[in-house]
């Protein structure tokens, strides 16, 4: 047999996916696994945003729909970026993709051309890398500071000739932090000065804990060089449904559509309507979401504390970053062996030594974790 792409062959299998499914087989054979390794809402999706899905099959909204998406959603998210995030944003500068997921692949596929390098701020999410190979550049990886998990001036000195776009994730995966306004103004002053893109993956805008959310795009002379990442699986609980979306400047944006014409389509267009009912309706199920999530935070951190662990700033976001001695790996290896706790190796996100513990899962399970965790 003739063999197979080279460049699918070289990259890694998600490691949160792996860690996921290994748990999951435990579960089914009757083991009592507590997980803590899958980044997802453990509330489901509240009721308003399935009728409107539900309604929308009833209406016979089972048709293709244009490949940016309906436009009363891509309206509906010009008008919530252009009130909240502090940029003007149109309707034609947005995509409805298949999750954000998408739409970091898709932003990818449209900017990076083979031999580019695009930065990446480490600890990084598991498939920003991943997404840069499959459109033929080269990822390049910058630590940012363990203590503070902020950006300093050594991001300049990552910039090189080839460098053309800097990825941010703020509140961050895994580590929960929340950059801060001189992170934020550092990046954007490297973008202005070398005229890089940047990506900026903001999926937990809505669950900051005592902080406040800023967005790149929203600084001087950014929004004309930000793709705004996006979607409704973590605000909504709605990861199931697979419904994101990028904000980008219109030449990004029709590159970014021809992608989607010639892979998915469009998203779902019935879900599309449930999208369009979360953006729209009553947000006081974020906010209960997000308390819920804080009040966990506030118990989970201190606790790992209280056991002798460092973590990073846990902000943002629904995860703890704690810091462990040894092979992280093997550490959440025998976690999951010895203790049915189910964890993240930081190696998956180019910090080794750490852990990722995600607290959406309920107190109870929390609380028992964190006993099991006493033990080892």
């Amino acid at each position: 047999m003739r063999p197979l792409s080279e460049k699918v062959a070289a990259i890694a299998p998600s490691a949160t996916i792996e860690i996921s499914n290994a748990a999951k087989r435990m579960a089914q054979e009757g083991l009592d696994v507590i997980s803590l390794s899958i980044g997802e809402p453990d509330f489901d999706t509240p009721g308003h945003i399935t009728d409107a899905c539900i309604g929308a099959l009833h209406r016979g909204e089972t048709h293709y729909a244009p490949s940016a998406g309906i436009p009363a959603l891509t309206s509906a998210i010009a008008e919530k970026i252009t009130r909240e995030n502090g940029f003007a944003a149109e309707q034609d500068e947005v995509i409805v993709t298949c999750g954000a997921k998408d739409a970091i692949y898709e932003a990818m596929e449209a900017v990076l051309n083979p031999g580019d390098e695009v930065l990446i701020l480490d600890p990084a999410w598991v498939s920003y890398e991943p997404c840069v190979q499959l459109a033929g550049a080269v990822a390049r990886h910058h630590a940012l500071s363990l203590k503070t998990f902020q950006v300093d001036d050594t991001l300049l000195e990552a910039v090189g000739p080839r460098t053309k776009m800097i990825v941010v994730n703020s509140p961050s995966n895994p580590s929960g932090a929340v950059l801060d306004g001189d992170s934020l103004e550092l990046i954007a002053d490297i973008c202005r000065d070398h005229d890089l893109y940047a990506l900026s993956d903001e999926i937990y805008e809505k669950l900051v804990y005592g902080k406040e959310h800023v967005s790149l795009a929203s600084l001087d002379g950014m929004a004309e060089r930000t793709i705004t990442i996006n979607g409704f699986s973590k605000a909504y609980a709605m990861t199931g449904w697979r419904i994101g979306y990028a904000v980008a400047p219109r030449p990004i944006l029709r590159q970014m559509e021809k992608v989607q014409q010639h892979t998915i389509s469009h998203p779902t267009t019935f879900a599309m309507f449930g999208a369009l009912a979360a953006i729209e309706g009553p947000q006081d199920c974020v906010e209960a979401m997000r308390r819920e999530f804080e009040r966990r935070r506030d118990y989970l951190v201190p606790a790992l504390r209280g056991l002798g662990y460092a973590t990073a700033p846990a902000d943002g976001a629904f995860y703890a970053y704690v810091q462990v001695d040894g092979d992280d790996m093997a550490v959440a290896r025998s976690w999951l062996r010895d203790i049915h706790v189910a964890v993240t190796p930081g190696t998956a996100f180019h910090t080794p030594g750490w852990l990722r513990l995600s607290y959406a899962t309920s107190m109870k399970n929390l609380e028992e974790a964190v006993e099991r965790i006493a033990r080892v």
